[in-house]
């Protein structure tokens, strides 16, 4: 966690990038906000004054690999056995999307990710599964906010199976092509989709491509999930979220 002086701002640090010759450092607070501010003085950590600067390997030590989430790659590894626990998204799209910046990880940690196939399976499909020990569910939600009808589903698994059995989480996106940075398809912001609306088919509409039916969806997707090089494309707010279930759903063996 790391303090800007001048503005007060408090954030845990998300990622250091470069824009216009500047290497700036991006916080993140509390309620997943984030600022960027430019690396060197300025700074406090655990009240100490500090100046931060880009990391650089040692001198003749080659560069860690990363995978896409940014974690450590380990050369070699195989997938493990899968886990008992599991982690289950709402859609394809939202599998996908874990897939391509987790998938790495999740094979190493041995976890399987699932459809649920809209939150308001949810009740259903844990009574089938049976959630208990070595048999944890982490769940990514569409939309989940306070007082909205996902909120209230969320609450209602959690209280009958037990929250150390199963986690529910969310990132407060309608549809998790918002969690994908804007820039990335040429975008300020994500365009605002009147009610009434599919919020898939209004966003295609804005971005000037084809929307006319399930096949120029589909299209549509991978055009964006293709824009997506690493955790780096997707919203701090997502980022957060999905390493929370992966963390919870391996705490355990399973």
């Amino acid at each position: 966690m790391v303090e800007e002086v001048q503005t007060g701002w408090v954030g845990a640090v998300v990622r250091v990038e470069k824009s216009g010759g500047v290497h700036l450092v991006v916080l993140e607070d509390r309620k997943g906000r984030t600022r960027s501010f430019p690396l060197g003085a300025g700074f406090w950590v655990d009240g100490q004054p500090v100046r931060l600067v880009p990391h650089r390997p040692a001198p003749g030590k080659p560069a860690r690999q990363r995978t896409a989430s940014g974690s450590v790659a380990v050369a070699g590894a195989r997938a493990r056995v899968a886990r008992g626990s599991r982690i289950w998204v709402e859609g394809r799209h939202d599998a996908e999307l874990v897939e391509k910046v987790w998938g790495d990880d999740l094979r190493i940690e041995g976890v399987v990710v699932e459809l649920l196939e809209g939150i308001d399976n949810l009740a259903d499909r844990l009574a089938q599964f049976s959630p208990g020990p070595g048999r944890r569910v982490g769940v990514l939600a569409d939309h989940l906010v306070s007082g909205s009808k996902e909120s209230r589903i969320a609450q209602a698994a959690t209280s009958e199976f037990g929250a150390e059995h199963v986690l529910v989480v969310g990132h407060p996106y309608v549809d998790v092509w918002q969690a994908v940075k804007p820039d990335r398809v040429g975008l300020r912001e994500w365009p605002h989709i009147p009610k009434g609306t599919d919020i898939k088919v209004g966003t295609l509409r804005a971005l000037g491509w084809p929307a006319s039916d399930q096949a120029d969806i589909a299209r549509g997707w991978k055009r964006i999930l293709g824009r997506v090089r690493d955790f780096r494309d997707l919203e701090p707010s997502l980022l957060g979220r999905v390493e929370e279930l992966v963390d919870f759903v391996t705490a355990e063996a399973g």
